[in-house]
């Protein structure tokens, strides 16, 4: 934030432009900046610049003779130089400020840059707290339209236009004039309009009078204003008797733009060229024609489209109500969705109550959180003040990043969703329109992964993989290893690559355990396994025993080991020792003696806590669980008789039975029972799988895996199989239960 001791003591005086060899512009390709350096390359002079990313602006800049640099380093400042900033550039943080103070080259103000490139030339000023930028395109628009041909500098582009600045050669200057750090002190206007005049700023000014006797010494060097109805009694207040009478409102018929505000707005363009002898027939043709500024009501999307999208630069509550108000006219009857994030916390603090009231007006109103712009964050102070004090409570998303794809969710056909605000919120409406074009049919599967179950995972991933495309979905692996751990690693989850779900076919810690649900869920991207929290506490298997033992659900006895020395007394064995937290067979043993503990321990230990449980010797059984419905129990038949890693994924090495039959039908319906309440104990969705065994007619069970192996040789499909349900049959279901 520039404050008014930066602007008397860190820049030089605006006349000592003339004797600049060359200009050097920080941050030249914005919209304000860039249009400096036109007017200075026009001019004939020399332009240098820099900004933080490459870009089309960039591009033309260079094209018209100026040296651009990306990135802010410092570089190409020299001693003669002028160096041109923005009031947004801190000048304790900036590489090129720290760089012209190295080489003795002076600072201005863009507004000093502005105010004197517009010397001999007759200037009409538009200032005010709203619609500055639509005004000065309106009164521009008139009197391009008058044949007067003005030089003209908004404060964006303008679609008539397609510039923030035309070249116009006439004798007059139509120019936007910001008051929000006394800017105005750089201008000497013929002709002054205020739109409207409130307090705002008040960060840099201070108080309503400091603000007030800013904007009165600026009018005050003008020959003639012209005020909006709402600025007439203010500036009478302040002691100034506005020159143009007030003007009434354009009637709506034949104005392009929405909205009361703008036909005020294009009342007082009217006024303002008629005070410098437009042919005012003429104007209002223009007036009428003007199709508005870049992020005014910027309609991007309407007409052969479901969903009308709109980008506003609305951040102040009058702004806000007057926005809704045209937009309720641009589209009558139609569902209005507001996205907005408010600017700067010290406004957001001083509006609250305004911004809750205005807000309210929209059908629905999203609120990401507070740009803060030159402002430190605000204790105390967010987005969710602005939802506490709303009738109806509004949708928080705390990160912008996540409004395309939440907004898709939530809105329908025949809705118009309204981008709105001053900062980063600009780039919600084009990220929403891809959005709404995203190529649909995109799955993600998720394969290979962390765990020491990668090669299971791997194995999955290419049976899913191909089961999906064979039923005409566009099917890609994902590995979240590399997906994480590589450059660009997530691009073809972002934007308009970002797929419609992912299918989940990684196996153990780190995989099946929740960090790669989290990554999806943090991405707004559904997924076919557990929730985070479900899948870290299925994976902790003691934790897993309580929770099932809550629900009276048996499991074996057992109890945690930390280290090797945890020889524990009064054990009755067999045993099975086996890493808490892991696929259901690594690191897995049977220990039959207490001379086999250590080893067996040390084994499980590699890969965390050890569980030690009593063997439980009876029949293997698994029950997997789509949703809520319980599949056929597998009998598990290991031809070792132990069901370890090899037994498990070695073809032929264990016999598979379903449907089961050794287990009574009695039996056969409690298991499937008790596997659907294991499931639902946990949390758990989509496709599980619960491990038991039949001891004697009780069934214990040993554990629940949260995302089954979808092998050839897994137990999942062959259930599944037996039931009717083909593997592609499988693979889909779990699409549109990530969907669901």
């Amino acid at each position: 934030m520039r404050t008014p001791t930066e602007i008397e003591t860190r820049f030089a005086p605006r006349e000592s432009l003339a004797e600049a060899q060359a200009f050097f512009l920080v941050g030249i390709g914005g919209a304000g900046m860039s249009g400096i350096a036109r007017l200075l390359l026009a001019a004939g002079h020399t332009v240098k610049g820099s900004d933080a990313v490459d870009s089309p602006l960039l591009a033309e800049l260079t094209s018209l003779g100026a040296h651009v640099e990306v990135g802010h380093t410092g570089q190409g400042i020299e001693a003669g130089d002028a160096v041109i900033l923005t009031d947004a550039i801190d000048l304790g943080l900036s590489p090129e400020v720290r760089a012209a103070e190295d080489v003795g080259a002076r600072l201005y103000r863009r507004s000093q840059a502005l105010g004197w490139l517009l010397k001999g030339r007759r200037v009409l000023a538009v200032t005010g707290t709203h619609g500055k930028t639509t005004t000065t395109g309106l009164a521009a628009a008139g009197m391009i339209a008058a044949g007067m041909d003005p030089l003209v500098v908004n404060g964006a582009e303008t679609l008539d236009f397609g510039s923030s600045v035309v070249m116009g050669k006439g004798e007059w200057a139509v120019v936007e004039a910001c008051e929000a750090y006394d800017a105005l002190r750089d201008l000497d206007p013929e002709i002054a309009v205020v739109t409207n005049f409130e307090p705002d700023h008040l960060d840099f000014h201070g108080d309503w009078a400091s603000l007030q006797a800013r904007m009165l010494a600026f009018l005050q060097r003008s020959s003639a204003v012209a005020a909006g109805r709402q600025a007439m009694p203010v500036l009478e207040s302040m002691g100034l008797a506005p020159v143009a009478p007030t003007p009434t409102l354009l009637p709506a018929e034949g104005l392009t733009l929405s909205g009361e505000h703008n036909r005020e707005n294009a009342a007082l363009a009217l006024a303002a060229c008629r005070l410098a002898g437009a042919d005012e027939e003429a104007a209002l043709r223009g007036i009428r024609g003007f199709r508005g500024a870049e992020r005014r009501l910027q309609v991007l999307r309407d007409e052969g489209s479901p969903i009308a999208v709109v980008d506003d630069y609305a951040h102040h509550p009058t702004e806000i109500s007057a926005s809704i108000q045209a937009l309720r006219e641009r589209f009558p009857g139609r569902r209005l969705v507001v996205v907005y994030q408010p600017h700067l916390y010290s406004r957001t603090r001083d509006l609250l109550e305004g911004f809750a009231e205005a807000l309210s007006h929209a059908d629905e109103c999203i609120l990401t959180d507070i740009y803060p712009a030159r402002e430190d964050p605000m204790p105390g102070m967010s987005s969710l003040r602005i939802a506490e004090l709303m009738p109806r409570t509004p949708r928080y998303v705390p990160s912008r990043f996540e409004l395309p794809h939440r907004v898709r969710q939530w809105v329908s056909e025949g809705d118009v969703v309204v981008g709105m605000g001053a900062g980063t919120i600009a780039d919600f409406a084009p990220a929403f329109l891809a959005e709404l074009d995203r190529p649909k049919g995109r799955i993600a599967v998720a394969t290979g992964g962390f765990s020491a179950e990668r090669e299971v995972s791997l194995h999955s991933g290419r049976a899913v993989l191909a089961a999906l495309r064979r039923r005409g979905w566009d099917a890609f692996a994902i590995d979240p290893a590399a997906m994480l751990l590589t450059p660009q690693g997530l691009s073809r989850l972002q934007g308009a690559q970002r797929p419609d779900a992912a299918v989940m076919c990684v196996h153990g810690v780190l995989d099946e355990d929740g960090p790669v649900q989290g990554v999806f869920d943090l991405l707004g991207i559904p997924y076919s396994s557990s929730s985070v929290l479900a899948s870290a506490l299925a994976m902790d298997k003691a934790q897993a025993k309580q929770a099932l033992s809550a629900h009276g659900l048996p499991t074996p006895k057992g109890r945690l080991a930390h280290s090797a020395d945890d020889l524990m007394e009064d054990l009755t064995y067999p045993l099975v020792v086996k890493p808490n937290a892991q696929g259901s067979t690594v690191g897995l043993s049977f220990v039959f003696d207490p001379a086999q503990l250590r080893a067996a321990l040390e084994t499980a230990l590699l890969f965390g806590p050890a569980l030690v449980e009593e063997q439980v010797v009876g029949l293997e059984i698994s029950v997997p669980v789509m949703g809520d419905r319980a599949l056929l129990a597998v009998e598990i038949v290991p031809a070792s008789g132990r069901y370890d890693f090899a037994s498990k994924y070695t073809p032929g090495a264990t016999e598979e039975i379903c449907p089961p039959q050794t287990l009574t039908a009695e039996q056969h319906e409690r298991a499937r029972a008790q596997a659907l309440a294991a499931h639902q104990a946990l949390g758990c969705r989509g496709l599980t799988r619960t491990d038991m065994i039949l001891r004697g007619d009780e069934l214990v069970i040993l554990e629940v895996n949260t995302i089954p192996g979808m092998t050839a040789t897994s137990l999942a499909p062959r259930s599944a199989e037996a039931a009717g349900i083909s593997f592609d049959d499988l693979a889909e279901w779990m699409v549109h239960e990530a969907l669901r």
